[in-house]
């Protein structure tokens, strides 16, 4: 499904090397949770797998569903099936969540109308919490930190892809909300197979999800731990 194999990435801007020789394997329906302190690297591991600009693979590979995509745009990868949801949501100046969905379906040669996907993230927004007309809202622009993360999981639901990365997604969100939201990937992932690299401090979020495997950046690495958080030994590969 998804493997890093000795990826070492840098800060393209100043050249800091952030991960070195990274490893690791998610196979279909994987859920792995990814741990670190604060500026170990987690951000850029997911930015770098994303194809950020901001930062520049040194060595190493990404495989996807069999394919090397490292060359590959940041579109190219979505296309493929990769979703990233944002640490810290970009705000969308003029342009609705509606139509970035659409864009996004679109691209994918999916001919769908403006109404068919509005009853889509309308659905899906009742399951959210979220107000009727959320969605023609300009994304991003005057929301909450716990609506700038529904709006991330709203447009995941409706993109449906295969690998999700989900970077501090229970940041800005409250208990109540991070339990509902766990059960929602939790369906998810039973509805669509889906795998999950998910970067996460509050273990409400991953309630009703089955984790299959932790590991720790610790000093540009990796660590492999038991689902208890317990360091367990050296990198994983």
């Amino acid at each position: 499904m998804f493997r890093v194999s000795d990826l070492t990435v840098a800060i393209k801007k100043n050249q800091q090397v952030m991960l070195r020789g990274v490893n690791f394997e998610i196979l279909p329906g994987e859920t792995l949770i990814l741990k670190g302190k604060n500026g170990s690297g987690k951000s850029t591991l997911l930015g770098a797998i994303m194809g950020d600009p901001r930062y520049e693979i040194l060595e190493g590979e990404i495989e996807f569903l069999g394919q090397e995509i490292q060359n590959l745009s940041t579109e190219g990868r979505s296309l493929l099936g990769m979703f990233l949801s944002f640490q810290t949501p970009p705000e969308v100046n003029g342009v609705s969540t509606t139509e970035i969905v659409r864009t996004g379906l679109m691209e994918r040669g999916e001919k769908v109308r403006l109404d068919e996907v509005r009853n889509g993230l309308m659905a899906n927004q009742k399951l959210l919490g979220l107000p009727m007309f959320f969605m023609e809202r300009e994304c991003g622009v005057g929301m909450s930190g716990g609506e700038k993360k529904k709006n991330e999981i709203l447009q995941m639901l409706a993109l449906k892809p295969k690998f999700c990365m989900l970077d501090e997604l229970d940041s800005g969100l409250d208990m109540e909300s991070a339990g509902k939201i766990s059960q929602i990937l939790a369906d998810y992932k039973k509805e669509t197979g889906a795998s999950f690299l998910i970067t996460s401090h509050n273990l409400r979020i991953l309630e009703k999800l089955k984790v299959d495997k932790v590991v720790e950046l610790v000093g540009g690495g990796l660590k492999v731990m038991d689902e208890r958080g317990a360091m367990n030994g050296g990198g994983t590969k």
